[in-house]
């Protein structure tokens, strides 16, 4: 066998090895394997979709005018608060309008120093008309724009921390539209329930760290998340009176690995998420990002008590009993304002930020759609779809052996391991498999032997030339190869575009779709090319069965 040939034989047999590895933990043979083998090898294989194992199918519709309403509530309280604490002349307040305020005075000198406190002290307010002895404030614009989108965003988050507690693998949430947020949860047997979940208010809560008791320094830097509960019940009897164990999740940037990092808290919530009237990143003098919090005033009162009495301990910011950040107090912060620096990205603080606001839902979400996909339903899909494959590869495959004779046998080869490729990727990408899905492997079935059509009618035209069958199998190849990059890089595109712009099943359909045309390239330019060359390396071939 020549050198170049055995190292293309190697290349495709290492391929199908790696790709029967990865498939494996899809298959009802997994749980027959060695413990050894989810520990140094893939575990994970494909997810099955909504559409394919059942669930739950929600639309929700984020009540944005509410937020806005919210926000304003919020305002005419602080106002207050802050009016009276500076003894201003606040005869009234209240809403004339869907983002407008009316401020009134006893008197008509009055009004200066409350408007100089509301550039002050609320920004986002603008003075829309003067009266006599009155002032009309008015959200802006933008300021109105930014209350909805963080309204979504919010509810997004609080919805997403939930569905996290409640364990659903590969949930699908993501907004659609302006102002709605789809969701699917897959795998879920009682809808009920995970109705009543998503619609619990999320609780926020700052808490001081207990890091001077001896059992703060005794536990491990990090445990792996299903180590949880056996670990609880281990520290439960040494957790001190007063205390409690939480944790952080933590996710390693480059492996994406999940852990879990204990910390000793004390139970006493010193500060709650409904006072926090707003959270954003910002960035520094070095450009260095770092999240914003102001305080509504009663929580601005609360948080300089709270810094002051505890300067140089760490105070835990705390979303549904799950650690989100434990800095570091320096100083007694006064003003309703202070920063969280930790080294973030941009990425990670603007994320913080949200998760700040999303102590609780910014606006009521009503339920505009709730589909339950039965698990029977899922497994006749299933069915469908595995028989429409059989049936589709094996007319391929007769058609191939009927018209090309050998050289169609040889396409089958190249179909078969075009098939278990793709499916090897998918495992290995953990994807989330839906009829749309299976119909694009079907889609690939076809167009796996489309390329090497294009290459025997090459072939075909070299040996009515009169050319002998080596030089005929190399000039078929190289006067295809062209067409078949074109080919399949169109349909790249289009599978790109799909994925961009499409939602849930349709990029299901895109990702096996393109996984498929890339694996296709390699099985038609090299898969059948291989058994080309290893025929012509034993014998010479006279004719070709073609």
């Amino acid at each position: 066998m020549k050198k170049g040939i055995k190292g293309r034989v190697v290349l495709i047999v290492l391929t199908v090895i790696l790709s029967i590895v990865f498939f494996l933990p899809s298959t009802r043979y997994f749980s027959s394997l060695p413990a050894w083998w989810g520990k140094y090898l893939p575990s994970k294989g494909i997810t099955l979709g909504l559409d394919l194992q059942g669930g739950i199918h929600l639309v929700l519709e984020v009540e944005e005018d509410r937020a806005v309403d919210n926000n304003l509530d919020r305002m005419m309280t602080g106002i207050k608060d802050a009016a009276g604490e500076k003894k201003l002349d606040l005869a009234g307040i209240k809403k004339t309008g869907p983002v407008e305020l009316t401020l009134e005075t006893a008197k008509k000198e009055g009004k200066d120093p409350l408007v100089k406190l509301i550039g002050e002290q609320f920004p986002s307010l603008t003075v829309k008309e003067t009266r006599e002895t009155g002032i009309v404030l008015a959200l802006s614009t933008d300021e109105v724009k930014r209350i909805k989108e963080n309204a979504v965003s919010q509810s997004m988050e609080t919805i997403r921390n939930r569905i996290d507690q409640f364990g659903v693998a590969e949930p699908l949430i993501q907004r659609q539209g302006t102002n709605q947020i789809l969701i699917q949860l897959p795998g879920v047997k009682n809808p009920r329930q995970a109705l009543d979940l998503i619609k619990t208010t999320a609780v926020l809560e700052f808490k001081l760290l207990d890091d001077e008791n001896p059992m703060a320094r005794d536990l491990p830097a990090s445990i792996k998340p299903e180590e949880e509960a056996a670990r609880m019940i281990e520290w439960g009897s040494k957790v001190p009176e007063g205390d409690e164990i939480l944790f952080e999740r933590v996710v390693d940037k480059e492996t994406q690995a999940v852990t879990k990092r204990p910390f000793l808290a004390k139970k006493r919530t010193l500060l709650t998420g409904d006072l926090l009237s707003d959270a954003r990143m910002s960035f520094d003098d070095f450009n260095k990002p770092y999240v914003s919090i102001t305080f509504d005033s009663t929580g601005a009162r609360l948080f300089e008590t709270i810094t002051g009495e505890n300067i140089k301990k760490r105070l835990a910011i705390i979303l549904d009993r799950n650690i989100y950040s434990a800095p570091v107090i320096q100083d007694r912060i006064g003003g309703g304002r202070a920063q969280i620096t930790g080294g973030f990205s941009p990425e990670e603080a603007t994320a913080l930020a949200i998760v700040l606001r999303a102590g609780a839902l910014p606006a009521p979400v009503s339920i505009i759609q709730n589909v339950t996909v039965g698990p029977s339903l899922g497994q006749d899909s299933i069915d469908m779809g595995i028989r429409a494959a059989k049936w589709g590869t094996l007319l391929v495959v007769l058609f191939m052996a009927f018209y090309y004779r050998m050289a169609g046998v040889i396409a089958d080869f190249a179909l078969g391991l075009n098939v278990i490729l793709l499916i090897g990727a998918l495992a290995a990408m953990n994807a989330t498999l839906t009829l749309p899905g299976i119909a694009g492997i079907i889609l690939t079935i076809g167009m796996s032997v489309d390329s090497n059509v294009l290459i025997f009618e090459r072939m075909r035209e070299e040996l009515r030339l009169g050319k002998p069958v080596r030089l005929a199998i190399d000039a078929g190849y190289d006067k295809a190869f062209l067409t078949i990059i074109d080919s399949h890089v169109t349909t790249l595109i289009t599978a790109m575009v799909l994925f961009i712009f499409g939602t849930g099943p349709i990029k299901g359909f895109a990702v096996s779709l393109s996984l498929g045309v890339t694996i296709n390239l390699f099985t038609s330019l090299v898969g059948t090319k291989v058994i080309f060359d290893l025929i012509n390396s034993r014998r010479k071939l006279e004719r070709l069965s073609i």
